[in-house]
């Protein structure tokens, strides 16, 4: 019953920062103004992807996971995490600024929420001209320098931005403070968890002429405070080949383009496969069964399967998995 590519229904998510590309430019179906994120594979409790293909339709990614267990997951990585799917992938589309944030390590959202901590990465799939993200610190800053910036409401003269532009990809560890910035696309892939510690908001109010909750006293323990050049991505586009992007103990995730036929055997890869469409449309075949994606759309390939094709003119694809 495994034995064909498996997708999702997108789970929307509605954002003070949200905008319209999810909808103009990935064709998410959604009357929500201000649409921010697509949630395409998710085990996160109170938002579990239902399964939308196939004859396992229907069913949620949970009830797949008890059901088929490392057939779905891979065995060494079902032996680490048991029913629980590890990693959560999405769209966002910031219209306007994320709030300033980080998130916490394993140790202290184990410790504190009972969850996973949360490293992620972007994948820059469209970006408005001049637009920016940031990521981490300018300098290397004191505790005690970073809550006199905070609490004089000067805490992004301490911030480093970066201009961003398609195809561009950067690795978030743990404690790195960060924000997309306006006018920014992007694919996202993270370790299953919903916990971020905000810590500046821009002085915005929500529709209510509310300001959202900052997580002051929660994010000092978390913060990395050193400034570290870790964060900007580079690989090579070569074409009809998997190149690395990001390669952690969390995921490794590939750039790989398709033009004409491609095969690919994953005998050696104990792991499911994700394959985001960040370009163009692409078939995709197993088994003799064909599901067809597009740009913001996604495809989990179970991993008892090691044979997959794809079919395209010029696709563009993020290869992801537990490695």
């Amino acid at each position: 019953m495994l034995n064909y590519p498996l997708k999702f229904k997108p789970i929307l998510k509605e954002k003070i920062w949200g905008g319209k590309k999810l909808k103009k430019v990935l064709n998410k179906d959604s009357n929500t103004e201000n649409l921010g994120e697509s949630w395409e594979i998710s085990g996160v409790l109170n938002d579990i992807s239902v399964l939308e293909n196939g004859p396992l339709a229907g069913n949620s990614l949970i009830d797949l996971l008890k059901e088929y267990k490392s057939d779905i997951l891979g065995k060494k990585v079902y032996n680490n995490f048991g029913e629980k799917f590890p990693l959560l992938i999405k769209y966002i589309d910031a219209q306007t600024e994320l709030s300033v944030q980080l998130h916490p390590n394993d140790e202290l959202a184990k410790l504190r929420h009972n969850s996973f901590g949360k490293t992620e990465m972007w994948y820059i799939m469209q970006a408005d001209e001049k637009a920016e993200i940031n990521v981490g610190f300018k300098n290397t800053v004191s505790k005690q320098e970073y809550i006199e910036h905070l609490e004089n409401g000067r805490i992004v003269d301490l911030l480093n931005f970066e201009k961003v532009k398609k195809g561009d990809a950067f690795f978030i560890n743990t404690g790195k403070v960060h924000a997309i910035g306006a006018g920014v696309l992007l694919a996202e892939i993270q370790q299953t968890s919903d916990i971020t510690y905000r810590i500046y908001d821009w002085n915005r109010v929500d529709g209510d002429g509310k300001y959202r909750e900052l997580h002051t006293t929660l994010a000092i323990d978390a913060i990395d405070f050193e400034k570290k050049d870790d964060y900007k991505l580079l690989y090579d586009t070569k074409e009809n080949q998997s190149s690395n992007i990001a390669r952690c103990e969390y995921f490794t995730t590939n750039y790989l383009s398709i033009k004409g036929k491609v095969e690919k055997n994953y005998t050696d890869i104990d792991s499911f496969i994700i394959y985001m469409c960040v370009n163009g449309e692409v078939e995709i075949e197993v088994n003799g069964y064909l599901e067809r994606i597009e740009q913001g759309q996604t495809l989990l390939i179970p991993a008892v399967n090691k044979k997959v094709n794809f079919f395209a003119e010029d696709a563009e694809l993020l290869e992801v998995y537990i490695g």
